[in-house]
C-alpha cells in the first residue's frame, strides 16, 4: 500500500460514469457512518449497484467535484443486506436475471442466495417462475461471471487494464490465468489488438526478467510478425536482430549473442524456419514457410498436370457470342480457348478489358463440357459482385473451403477436396499465401482452376503476393488483357486508371465541363478535410443525385491526420448523422444510421474483415447495437465485439479492395508520403463506378506515380515455382 493510502468498505449506490475502453469509472459509495455518498474514481473492473466493495486508495480534493477517493484497487465483497443483494443480482450482472427475478431469488434464499448460485444453482428451480432449463442457464451465466471476475482480479493486480483483461478472458476463458502465468508473451500472438509491448508490460509485472530467453524469443517472433503484417513472407536474420534489439530496448552489440541464441532456439523448436539464400540467412514464421512451400508445390503440380481439351469448346464460344450479343476479340478468345485446354489459368488485366466477359465465356465452355463449376472470391462484397456479373452463385473462399472458426481449420483440404470439375476465383490479387495454400490443397486432381484478378492493384492485406508471383514465375499459364472495351462515351475513369497504371498523370476536364473524373487541387490537410466534407454532404448529392451515406465512399491512404479516416469519420458523422440514439465506446460514438465497418473476421457471427453496414438499432442500457449488413442480415454487437467496429464514412484504400462504389472521393496529400504508391492510387480510382474525385496535392500525385515506389514484398514463391519447374525438367 502506498503512503497515504486508506481502505474503505461500502455498498455501491450507482455508477455515474464509465468508459469501457479505458476502464475509468466514477461510482458513488454508501459508507457506514458517513452521511454523504463517497465518490470513488479510477480505472478498475466493471462493478454493479448493490455490490459491496473494499476500495484501497487516496483521498483527494477535486476543485470541481470536492472530496474523492482515488482508487488504487477495488475488491468485490458479498452484499450483506437483503436490499443490497437484491440490487446486486438485479443490476444486469447475470444474463436472465432482472429486478423481478432477483427479488424472488432473495425472497427464497435470503443472504444465502450467492451461496446457492455458487454451490447448488439447480435449486433456482425452486423459485417461482424459474423452470429447470432457465435455472441451468442462469447457473452457467453465474459460473462464467465468477470465472471472469477471478481472471479480472488477477490480471488487474498485474497491471492489465479492464479492457485488456476482458479481451484476454474472451480468448482463453477460465484458463486465462494459467495461460498468462505460464507464457504472457502468447498474448501478442493469440489476442487480437495486443502487441508485444502490452504483453511485455504484463510479463514484467509477473516477474519475467528483461534478459530472459523467453523475452528474447518473444522479441524475435514479434519482429517476424511485424514483417508478415507488412506483407512479407520472411525477414533477413541480420535485420531481425537489429529490430529485435530496438524492440526489446537492449544494446544490439552486447545482446547480439543472446539474440542469436534466441533465434537458434526458435529454429530448433520449429517456431521459425531458416533458409540460406544468396549468402544471407532468412527467417520465416513456421506456418508461413509451410504454407508457401505447399502452395508452390501444388501450383506447379496443377500447372503441369495433363488435361484433356474440353469437348465442344469452339461451339460453346460461338453460342455464347450469339447469346450475349458480343464478339470476342482475339486476345479474349485466346484466353477462353486456353481455359478449355489448360488445367490452370491466370487471367489478369485492368478495368474495362473484358475480364467479366471472359469469365462468362469460360463458364459457357465448362457448362458445355458438363463440368460442375464453383465460383468464389476472397470477400463477401467481391463474391456478391461476381454473382451479379455472372448470374450464378458465388461464395466467399472461407465458405467454399468450409472454414471452421472454433478450430481455425479448413474442412475442405487434400483429404476432402472440393466436389467440382472447375473452380473460378475472382479478385485473386486479394488472396494471400495462407488463403492460396488452403485453396490449392482443396482443389482435387483433375479439377481445373481459373484465377482472375488485377495484378496491378494493391497486394493482399495478408502476407505474400500470390497473383503477382504466379505470373512473374513464368511457370503458371497466364493471359494479360490490355485492350480496353468498357469505355463509355465521355468517361474518363477507365482511361485515367490505365494512365495511372502506366505512370502518367490523370486527365482532368476543363472548368465547368461534365465528367466522371475530377481533380481538386488542395495542399493543406485541414482545407482538404473541409473540401471532402463539402463534396460528400452537398456537392456530389446535389449534382449527381447520389446518397451521401450509401453511394459515396471516402478512400484515404492513412488513418491519422486531418485527411485520415479517423478525423474524416468524425467530421462526416457530425455532418450527416449528428443526433439520435448513441452508444459511446471509448473514443468512438455510434448512432442509429451510421455507416460502420467490421475490422476482423468473425465467422461465428458471419461477418468478415471489411464488411460495411448500417447501425439499425441501439440499446443504451444494455450497451449494445445491431448492424444491418447486405441483404438485410442483422448482427448484434456488445461487450468486446464493439471493439471490432469503426465508422466507415471514410475507410482506407486497402479495406476497399474487392468493392465498387457509385462514387469515391480520394484525398492524396504529401502528409500521406509513407503510403503513396502507384498501385494504391490505381486501386482507389478503380473502386469508382460513376464518379471519382481526387482531392490532391499535385506533388503527392507525382510521388504516387513514381515507378520506384511500387509496393514490393519479400517472398520466395517465385523461386520455389522456378526451382521446382527446373527440377522436374532436369
Amino acid at each position: 500500500m502506498s503512503e497515504g493510502s486508506i481502505v474503505i468498505e461500502g455498498e455501491i449506490e450507482r455508477i455515474t460514469f464509465e468508459n469501457v475502453e479505458t476502464g475509468f469509472r466514477v461510482m458513488k459509495l454508501a459508507v457506514e457512518g458517513r452521511s454523504e455518498r463517497l465518490a470513488v474514481v479510477g480505472a478498475f473492473q466493471a462493478v454493479r449497484p448493490g455490490m459491496r466493495v473494499r476500495v484501497r486508495g487516496t483521498m483527494v480534493k477535486d476543485a470541481k467535484w470536492g472530496d474523492q477517493l482515488r482508487a488504487e484497487g477495488v475488491t468485490e465483497l458479498s452484499p450483506n443486506t437483503l436490499v443490497g443483494l437484491e440490487r446486486y443480482l438485479g443490476s444486469g450482472l447475470i444474463k436472465g436475471i432482472g429486478q423481478g427475478f432477483a427479488s424472488r431469488i432473495v425472497a427464497a434464499f435470503g443472504l444465502d442466495a450467492l451461496k446457492v448460485l455458487d454451490e447448488a444453482p439447480e435449486r433456482l428451480a425452486e423459485v417461482e417462475g424459474l423452470g429447470g432449463k432457465r435455472a441451468r442457464a442462469i447457473g452457467e451465466a453465474w459460473k462464467e461471471q465468477r470465472a471472469l471476475r477471478d481472471v479480472m482480479v488477477f490480471l488487474q493486480a498485474h497491471g492489465a487494464s479492464v479492457a485488456l483483461a476482458a479481451r484476454i478472458y474472451k480468448r482463453y476463458g477460465p484458463d486465462a490465468v494459467n495461460v498468462v502465468s505460464r507464457d504472457p508473451y502468447r498474448l501478442a500472438i493469440d489476442v487480437w489488438g495486443i502487441g508485444f509491448h502490452t504483453a511485455d508490460r504484463l510479463a514484467q509485472e509477473l516477474g519475467v526478467a528483461k534478459d530472459s530467453p523467453a523475452r528474447m524469443q518473444a522479441g524475435v517472433l514479434q519482429v517476424l510478425r511485424d514483417a508478415t503484417e507488412a506483407g512479407h513472407s520472411y525477414a533477413e536474420q541480420e535485420d531481425v536482430g537489429s529490430r529485435a534489439a530496438a524492440l526489446l530496448e537492449v544494446d544490439p552489440f552486447t545482446s547480439k549473442d543472446e539474440l542469436e541464441r534466441a533465434v537458434e532456439a526458435l529454429v530448433a523448436s520449429r517456431h521459425v524456419i531458416a533458409e540460406n539464400v544468396h549468402d544471407a540467412r532468412i527467417l520465416f514464421p513456421s506456418p508461413l514457410h509451410a504454407a508457401e512451400s505447399r502452395l508452390g508445390a501444388r501450383l506447379l503440380e496443377v500447372a503441369r498436370a495433363q488435361a484433356t481439351p474440353l469437348p465442344g469448346a469452339a461451339e460453346a464460344i460461338v453460342a455464347f457470342e450469339e447469346r450475349a450479343g458480343v464478339h470476342l476479340a482475339p486476345e479474349q478468345r485466346s484466353a477462353v480457348e486456353m481455359a478449355a485446354r489448360a488445367p490452370l489459368l491466370v487471367v489478369t488485366g485492368g478495368p474495362g478489358v473484358g475480364k467479366t466477359t471472359i469469365v462468362r465465356a469460360i463458364l459457357a465452355v465448362f457448362d458445355r463440357a458438363g463440368l460442375i463449376v464453383r465460383l468464389a472470391a476472397p470477400t463477401g462484397r467481391a463474391a456478391k459482385r461476381m454473382q451479379e456479373a455472372t448470374g450464378r452463385e458465388a461464395q466467399t473462399l472461407h465458405r467454399l473451403l468450409e472454414f471452421e472458426p472454433k478450430t481455425a481449420k479448413w474442412k475442405r483440404d487434400a483429404r476432402r477436396p472440393l466436389d467440382a470439375g472447375a473452380v473460378v476465383v475472382d479478385e485473386t490479387s486479394m488472396v494471400d499465401v495462407l488463403m492460396g495454400d488452403a485453396l490449392l490443397q482443396a482443389v482435387a486432381p483433375g479439377t481445373r482452376l481459373v484465377l482472375v484478378g488485377d495484378v496491378d492493384q494493391l497486394a493482399s492485406v495478408g502476407p505474400g503476393a500470390v497473383l503477382r508471383d504466379a505470373i512473374t514465375s513464368g511457370v503458371v499459364p497466364f493471359v494479360r488483357l490490355t485492350r480496353i472495351f468498357r469505355q463509355g462515351q465521355g468517361s474518363r475513369i477507365v482511361e485515367n486508371a490505365h494512365r495511372i497504371n502506366a505512370g502518367e498523370p490523370p486527365l482532368v476536364p476543363e472548368a465547368g465541363a461534365d465528367s466522371d473524373f475530377f481533380v481538386i487541387d488542395r495542399r493543406d490537410p485541414e482545407l482538404a478535410n473541409k473540401t471532402i466534407l463539402e463534396l460528400v454532404t452537398t456537392r456530389i448529392p446535389r449534382r449527381f443525385g447520389l446518397d451521401p451515406v450509401k453511394d459515396v465512399q471516402v478512400l484515404t491512404p492513412m488513418h491519422r491526420g486531418p485527411a485520415g479516416s479517423i478525423a474524416l469519420n468524425e467530421a462526416l458523422q457530425a455532418a450527416l448523422n449528428p443526433t439520435g440514439p448513441a452508444l459511446v465506446r471509448g473514443t468512438r460514438t455510434f448512432r442509429v444510421g451510421d455507416k460502420v465497418m467490421q475490422l476482423k473476421n468473425d465467422y461465428d457471427r458471419n461477418v468478415t474483415n471489411g464488411d460495411v453496414g448500417i447501425v439499425a438499432s441501439i440499446d443504451a442500457e444494455e450497451q449494445s447495437l445491431v448492424v444491418r449488413f447486405d441483404e438485410g442480415r442483422e448482427v448484434p454487437y456488445d461487450g468486446a465485439t464493439l471493439d471490432e467496429l469503426v465508422l466507415a464514412y471514410a475507410i482506407s484504400v486497402h479495406k476497399s479492395q474487392g468493392s465498387e462504389y457509385p462514387a469515391v472521393v480520394v484525398p492524396l496529400l504529401t502528409t500521406h508520403f509513407v503510403m503513396l504508391s502507384k498501385n494504391l492510387l490505381y486501386t482507389a480510382v478503380t473502386r469508382g463506378k460513376r464518379l471519382v474525385v481526387l482531392v490532391a496535392d499535385p506533388r503527392a500525385v507525382k510521388l504516387a506515380l513514381a515507378a520506384d515506389r511500387r509496393d514490393e514484398r519479400r517472398t520466395r514463391l517465385v523461386a520455389r515455382l522456378q526451382e521446382g519447374s527446373a527440377a522436374r525438367d532436369g
